[in-house]
């Protein structure tokens, strides 16, 4: 499956000379990794592009009060957080990534296959979650949703779910 997506990307994005914008930060990291060799050839996380190129510009309508945001592996990897913190600031009046964030083990598929890891991992941070209640739950990576749901029953989204339902007119 790798060598026909890094087919695609070669045949594609350097062909058409535009950055590949991937929505699922672990997955930029992969696909980085997987044309890392190819010239001209830019993948782009979609919280740096929408923080760079699409916050400036975009409107946002209604902020929500509060908004619990945790960041990803990938995510501080890659050097995301500041926007990722960025569009959370621009939809929320109060944004807080809990002091006992840490990996969710959910990795992918192990979290499912494994459920226990994911539990463990996230005990910390999902006791400082409980401990209050947020207007809405956000991170940047479906695998990562999954588990800080299941950790905390409440329910996590992709921060940029967020921003189109606040820039909505």
């Amino acid at each position: 499956m790798s060598s026909q997506t890094r087919k695609a990307l070669i045949k594609g994005a350097s062909a058409q000379g535009i950055p590949v914008v991937s929505d699922s930060t672990s997955c930029t990291d992969g696909l980085a990794d997987l044309v890392k060799k190819e010239g001209g050839i830019e993948i782009v996380d979609a919280l740096a592009f929408i923080s760079e190129k699409v916050l400036p510009v975009l409107k946002v309508q209604k902020k929500i009060s509060s908004l619990a945001l945790h960041p990803t592996c990938s995510g501080v990897q890659l050097g995301l957080n500041a926007a990722m913190h960025e569009i959370a600031s621009a939809i929320s009046d109060e944004v807080v990534i809990p002091e006992n964030w840490a990996c969710c083990g959910y990795a992918g598929d192990r979290g499912m296959l494994h459920p226990e890891l994911t539990q463990s991992a996230t005990r910390a941070e999902a006791r400082e979650i409980t401990a209050r209640t947020f207007e809405k739950y956000a991170s940047s990576n479906r695998p990562c949703e999954i588990g800080l749901s299941d950790a905390t029953g409440q329910i996590y989204v992709h921060l940029l779910q967020l921003l189109e339902e606040a820039s909505r007119p």
